[in-house]
């Protein structure tokens, strides 16, 4: 059905409102950086996230060597690293987001008890925190639907890798989808289904901002943090604002 010109104007207008709110979501998400017990948590899932790729680096590396020596390829280790290293590299945009948003996981309900304490008490009194094998679960089941989407998308992504822009473009789209569904439950988890986290744009627009930051070099780094309290002020903010 086509729209009318009053259509389309509310329709700017809805979109508009989606992008306002974005905005001053993420300017609150960072905003949080200045909390002490945020800060901590970032310098936890930066570590861990470090951490995480240096061994999946070594265990590439070994898994590589010992691919060579299987079909007789002689090596002196330099071509097994060499390889790790551009395995790692080429893989580094999914695996980099499945592992940094499965470590925040761990640390999500903290994150959300310190924003909810600070600006939505009322909120913050309702939820109900997550057991700890539930948020491991729910860690772990991102990660799988991470890997598992991005897997299909994979033909996508090397088909269009010669237009240049084509297969950043589907990469930021898919992970976007899946990132706004995360942060989403993250919330619903705490609130319950009842619970209205975010419209469709809202998600989207949220899973598309911190897709997009994730696709940056150091930047990628403080995302999923952010991009978690951001979502609480996405939330929350509709029917609260902030109080100190």
């Amino acid at each position: 059905m086509r729209l009318g010109k009053k259509g389309k104007w509310l329709a700017c207008i809805i979109h508009l409102h989606y992008l306002v709110r974005m905005i001053r979501a993420i300017s609150l998400g960072f905003a949080s950086l200045s909390d002490k017990g945020i800060m901590m948590i970032l310098i936890r899932v930066m570590l861990l996230t470090l951490l995480a790729f240096a061994l999946l680096g070594i265990g590439l590396r070994y898994a590589i060597d010992s691919a060579f020596h299987y079909f007789g390829y002689a090596d002196d280790g330099g071509m097994s690293a060499v390889a790790a290293i551009a395995t790692l590299g080429l893989s580094g945009l999914v695996l980099f987001r499945m592992v940094a948003v499965a470590i925040t996981w761990v640390f999500s309900d903290n994150i959300i008890d310190i924003i909810e304490a600070k600006h939505y008490p009322f909120e913050a009194a309702r939820g109900k925190r997550p057991t700890n094998w539930q948020s491991a679960k729910m860690g772990l089941n991102s990660a799988m639907r991470a890997l598992g989407y991005n897997l299909l998308a994979l033909p996508f992504y090397l088909i269009l890798l010669v237009t240049g822009i084509g297969a950043p473009l589907v990469f930021l789209g898919v992970n976007a989808l899946l990132l706004g569904r995360d942060l989403e439950d993250m919330l619903l988890a705490r609130h319950g289904h009842h619970f209205s986290a975010f419209g469709k744009g809202e998600r989207l627009f949220l899973g598309l901002a911190g897709a997009a930051g994730m696709m940056v070099p150091l930047l990628q780094l403080i995302v999923p943090v952010v991009a978690t309290a951001s979502a609480v002020h996405m939330a929350h903010g509709k029917y609260r604002v902030k109080t100190t």
